[in-house]
């Protein structure tokens, strides 16, 4: 198939003597150019770029998922730069030379480095699931007295919100995107008095949903027959994007709320509203497809076990 010359007495293919270098220059020219493209775009969103490229927190959790995501990103780039720099090494340092015509020495095996990518893998892992667990269990501590208990219940394809102390609820719609002014109105909005610790209840209705701030920096799904719970304490002002994080059917995708956290006064203004609107009272678990799992109803707060 190849045609072969001899060459110092050693046979040669005919395809040894092909040059990779321009493809080589190319690639290079390619990388260099995507490097810059990288670097330009990151300046050009400095805040962003400082928080890992997550949403702007505002919640007193937040810096804690920042400071996990911004350190597993840098443990991992370093362990990329790492791999890298020794892959570009071994191929300088062990390219094929124009005279070298003799395989190198053949090694079935080598016990101390096999033993150092068993070690140092594992190390990792070890570490990386120290730090997600702890932090875990913190963002998902409920051992605190909140101030304000909203049960979260979505359901194809909106949510209902229950103000547990204030003993009254909000039945949200799904939301109508017409792309026209005025689909804002059609999405429900859930109250949070700033500075003050709320506690989530998290139930579904029908199927598996998620409920997801993005501001926050946290979610948690919400299964049928199960209660979820976690605590957060928002620390500034201002309306929040809301949405289900978990594909729940044909209009998922609509399936979006607000969270506006308001200064107390104006939070219990609204629960005065909504009592004065006659949506007092509790919405119970009668409604759902299926019952709570047997254990479950004790993590329900109280008021919602009747």
């Amino acid at each position: 198939m190849f045609q072969q010359t001899t060459q110092e007495g050693a046979t040669v293919r005919q395809h040894d003597h092909f040059n990779p270098r321009p493809r080589g220059r190319r690639l290079a020219l390619w990388a260099a150019v995507a490097v810059s493209a990288m670097v330009t775009l990151s300046g050009c969103e400095l805040g962003k770029f400082e928080n890992g490229f997550l949403p702007q927190g505002v919640t007193e959790n937040s810096e804690r998922v920042r400071a996990l995501w911004i350190g597993a990103w840098i443990a991992c780039l370093a362990v990329g730069v790492l791999v890298w720099g020794l892959t570009a090494w071994c191929i300088v340092a062990y390219r094929r030379r124009r005279d070298d015509n003799e395989l190198p020495v053949q090694l079935r095996y080598n016990v101390p480095l096999e033993i150092l990518y068993t070690i140092v893998p594992i190390f990792m892992v070890a570490v990386f699931f120290f730090y997600t667990a702890k932090d875990q269990s913190a963002l998902l501590d409920t051992s605190k007295d909140p101030a304000v208990t909203v049960n979260v219940v979505g359901k194809q394809w909106s949510w209902d919100f229950n103000y547990v102390e204030a003993d009254v609820h909000e039945v949200g719609t799904q939301a109508i995107l017409t792309g026209e002014p005025g689909a804002e109105e059609t999405i429900p909005t859930m109250y949070l008095p700033v500075g003050e610790r709320v506690e989530f209840v998290l139930t579904s209705r029908d199927v598996i949903h998620s409920f997801w701030v993005p501001q926050f920096l946290q979610k948690l799904d919400m299964l049928p027959g199960k209660v979820n719970k976690f605590q957060v304490v928002p620390t500034e002002e201002g309306t929040f994007k809301g949405k289900c994080a978990e594909l729940c059917g044909a209009y998922h995708s609509q399936m979006l709320f607000n969270v506006k956290v308001v200064p107390r006064a104006e939070f219990d203004a609204h629960m005065a509203d909504l009592k004065s609107q006659g949506q007092t009272g509790l919405l119970g678990t009668d409604l759902n497809r299926e019952g709570l799992v047997p254990g479950e109803q004790e993590l329900l707060p109280e008021e919602l076990r009747k």
